[in-house]
């Protein structure tokens, strides 16, 4: 049997936790089907995976990797485990050094050359994702501020004059 952990990640407080129940419950499955033994599940809530600086799980398991206690990490899909191409290939290859390899439940791909260009548009569009989303967040929230529409938390304080 093959020795795994797993690591699951959702990026904000709009989130639940119920996201991670569905990562691990379909990373337990994959395992079960394709004979991985789970040794360890790593878990990171409410951050992004655009930066690896806050992720301490993340971190910690890239260091346990060179521990030789697993062969694979297993994520849901690569966007678990970074949405910024280059931190993607950086801690991939960390793993690889390690003996390590990354495998995705819902993107398996194979070490083909067909394989390789795949992943890289994955990782790709999924740190597109993440900046086109920011673009669109920023620019609704513009566009609420220049009418003055409130978007949440606590109401900004509005000065209105006796003499409109």
């Amino acid at each position: 049997m093959k020795n795994a952990v797993a690591y699951c990640r959702f990026s904000s407080d709009n989130q639940r936790v119920e996201s991670i129940s569905a990562q691990i419950r379909a990373i337990e499955e994959f395992c079960e089907k394709n004979n991985y033994h789970l040794v360890k599940i790593y878990v990171d809530e409410a951050i992004s995976g655009t930066s690896t600086e806050d992720r301490e799980n993340f971190l910690q398991m890239i260091e346990d990797s060179k521990l030789n206690n697993f062969e694979y990490v297993i994520v849901h899909k690569f966007d678990r485990f970074a949405r910024n191409r280059y931190d993607h290939a950086i801690y991939e290859k960390k793993l690889n050094e390690n003996g390590v390899k990354l495998i995705s439940v819902l993107e398996q791909l194979n070490d083909s050359p067909e394989g390789v260009i795949l992943k890289s548009v994955i990782t790709g569009m999924n740190e597109y994702y993440s900046l086109n989303l920011s673009r669109e967040v920023k620019k609704g929230l513009k566009e609420n501020a220049l009418k003055c529409i409130h978007t949440g938390g606590i109401p900004t304080f509005r000065i209105q004059s006796r003499f409109r």
